[in-house]
C-alpha cells in the first residue's frame, strides 16, 4: 500500500530555509484541517442527527463515512501523487476537502450529509500522503526528522482544540458553522500552497491497482452498512447479506493481492507473523478506541445531558494524556519495545474498566470521569506511535514502504468499523444510556484483552529510527 509513510525519499530542491519551513507549515496546516474534521462529528454527531431527523444510524455514519473513505482512499493517494504529481494532487485534494466542508455545512438531510462526509474522507486522504512526500522532497536527510517532529505536538494539541472548538461553535452558531468555517480555513491552506509549494510532474509510468481498491471499498461498505442497519432496522435478511458480501468481496481482496503485479500489500508481508500480528492488533485496539471515544461522547450528551462544549472538555483529558505519553513514549520506545505496548493497553483497560464501573454503580458527574478518561488517554498515548514502531520491528527494506502504508489504512479503515461496530452496541441495547455505555465498555474491554493476548507475537523492539 502507498501512503504518506511510503513515498521515496527525494533529492531536496534547493531553496532557503525560511522557504522550506513555509513548506512544512502549509503541509501542518493541511494535517491540521484533516484532524479536526475527523473529530470533530464525535461531538457533533447527536446535534446534527437530531436536527436533521437522521435517528441513529445518522450518528453512526458521520464518523464511519470519513475514516472509511479517508482509508480507502490513503491505499492509493501516495501512489496517485507519484504518477501525477504531488502538488497537483496536494490542492486537488486541499480544494475538493474545502468544497465538501462546505456542502456538509449547507446539507439539507440525512443522506447528502453522509455523501459529503464521504467526499470529505476521500479528498483529505489524497492531501495526507502528498504532504509528507513533498516534506521530503525539499528537506535534506539531516533536518527530515525535525521536520516530522514538529507534528506530534501540534497534531496532539489538535486533538484537544478541534473538539473544543467544535462545542462552542455549536452552542454558539449551530453544528453548521463548523463545516462552514473550513471556507476560510481551507481557503488560506489553497492559496498558501498554490504559492510555496514545489513544482513536480510526476512519473506516468506508476501504476495504481485501482480493482484493488475497489474491492477493499466494497468490503468496508459492506461490512459497515449490515452493522449500522442492522442495529437500527433489526437483523433481518438485509443486513445479514450484507455482511456477508463483505466478507466475500474481501476474500476476493486477498486473492487479488496475491495475483496483481503491483498489489496494494506485498503478499510476502502477510507470511512475516509479527508484522501480521501487528497489523490484526493495530485493527482491533483502533477499532476499540474509535468506539470508545464516540460512546464517551454520546454518554456525556444523552446520559448526563451535557452541551456540545462541555462534552469536548469533558473529553479534553484523554488528549491531554495521549499528549504526555508519546512524548514519554517516544523516548522510552527503544528501550521497553512492545512491552511500552502492553503497558499502554493495561492503562487503556484500568481506565475503560473504571469508567464501566462508575457509570454502573453510580450517576457519575463529568468531574467524576476526568481521572479515568486521563488514564485512558496516558494508555493511548502509549500505543498510538509504538504499535507502528514495534510492528515494522522484523519488516525489510525492501517491504517497509508496503509495510507503512497498510498500517496507515488499516488504522482509518479500524476507525470506520469501530465507530459503526462499538455504536451497534450502544444504540441496539435496550433501555437508558447508562446500560448502553456499560454494554459497549465492556466490548472495549474485552477488545483490549484480545490486543494484550496478541502482545507476545510482536517483535520485540521497534525498528531502528533513522533521520
Amino acid at each position: 500500500m502507498s501512503t504518506a509513510l511510503t513515498q521515496a525519499p527525494a533529492t531536496p530542491q534547493p531553496g532557503t530555509d525560511r522557504r522550506r519551513w513555509a513548506v512544512l507549515a502549509v503541509v501542518l496546516f493541511s494535517a491540521v484541517l484533516d484532524l479536526l474534521d475527523a473529530t470533530i462529528t464525535n461531538v457533533a454527531a447527536p446535534t446534527i442527527a437530531t436536527d436533521l431527523h437522521g435517528g441513529d444510524a445518522l450518528v453512526q455514519w458521520l464518523g464511519a463515512g470519513y475514516a472509511l473513505a479517508m482509508g480507502v482512499l490513503l491505499v492509493v493517494g501516495g501512489r496517485l501523487g507519484d504518477k501525477f504529481g504531488r502538488r497537483r494532487l496536494f490542492l486537488t485534494g486541499l480544494t475538493g476537502f474545502t468544497l465538501a466542508s462546505v456542502a456538509c455545512g449547507l446539507a439539507a438531510g440525512p443522506a447528502s450529509v453522509i455523501g459529503f462526509r464521504l467526499l470529505q474522507g476521500a479528498f483529505g486522504a489524497l492531501v495526507i500522503p502528498q504532504g509528507f512526500g513533498i516534506l521530503r522532497a525539499v528537506f535534506p536527510p539531516h533536518e527530515i526528522g525535525k521536520a516530522f517532529g514538529v507534528f506530534a505536538p501540534c497534531l496532539g494539541l489538535s486533538a484537544i482544540s478541534g473538539p473544543v472548538l467544535a462545542g462552542v461553535l455549536i452552542d454558539a452558531f449551530g453544528w453548521r458553522s463548523m463545516f462552514l468555517i473550513n471556507i476560510a480555513l481551507g481557503g488560506l491552506a489553497i492559496a498558501l500552497a498554490a504559492r510555496l509549494l514545489p513544482r513536480d510532474s510526476g512519473d506516468r509510468t506508476v501504476t495504481v491497482d485501482a480493482p484493488g481498491a475497489g474491492l477493499l471499498a466494497a468490503t468496508m461498505l459492506g461490512l459497515l452498512y449490515g452493522l449500522i442497519d442492522g442495529s437500527g432496522h433489526g437483523w433481518t435478511p438485509v443486513p445479514v447479506l450484507s455482511l456477508t458480501a463483505g466478507a466475500l468481496l474481501f476474500a476476493l481482496f486477498c486473492l487479488r493481492q496475491r495475483s496483481a503485479a503491483d498489489p496494494l500489500i506485498e503478499p510476502s508481508l502477510l507470511k512475516n507473523r509479527g508484522f501480521t500480528s501487528g497489523l490484526i492488533l493495530g485493527l482491533v485496539f483502533n477499532a476499540a478506541v474509535a468506539g470508545l471515544l464516540l460512546v464517551l461522547s454520546l454518554f456525556l450528551q444523552n446520559g448526563l445531558h451535557r452541551t456540545p462544549t462541555q462534552t469536548s472538555l469533558g473529553l479534553a483529558p484523554v488528549a491531554a494524556g495521549i499528549i504526555l505519553a508519546s512524548i514519554a513514549g517516544h523516548r522510552l520506545m527503544a528501550r521497553l519495545g512492545r512491552t511500552l505496548i502492553l503497558i499502554g493497553l493495561l492503562l487503556t483497560l484500568t481506565g475503560t474498566l473504571s469508567l464501566l464501573v462508575l457509570v454502573h454503580a453510580t450517576s457519575p458527574t463529568a468531574w467524576m470521569l476526568v481521572a479515568p478518561v486521563f488514564v485512558t488517554g496516558l494508555g493511548l498515548g502509549s500505543c498510538f506511535g509504538t504499535v507502528y514502531e514495534v510492528t515494522l520491528g522484523d519488516v525489510g527494506p525492501k517491504e517497509s514502504g508496503s509495510a507503512s502504508g497498510s498500517l496507515s489504512a488499516v488504522a482509518q479503515l479500524a476507525n470506520s468499523l469501530g465507530a459503526a461496530g462499538v455504536t451497534t452496541v450502544y444504540f441496539h441495547t435496550r433501555g437508558e444510556a447508562t446500560t448502553a455505555a456499560v454494554h459497549s465498555l465492556a466490548v472495549v474491554a474485552v477488545a483490549i484483552l484480545v490486543c494484550c493476548a496478541l502482545v507476545r507475537l510482536l517483535p520485540r523492539k521497534a525498528r531502528p529510527r533513522h533521520h
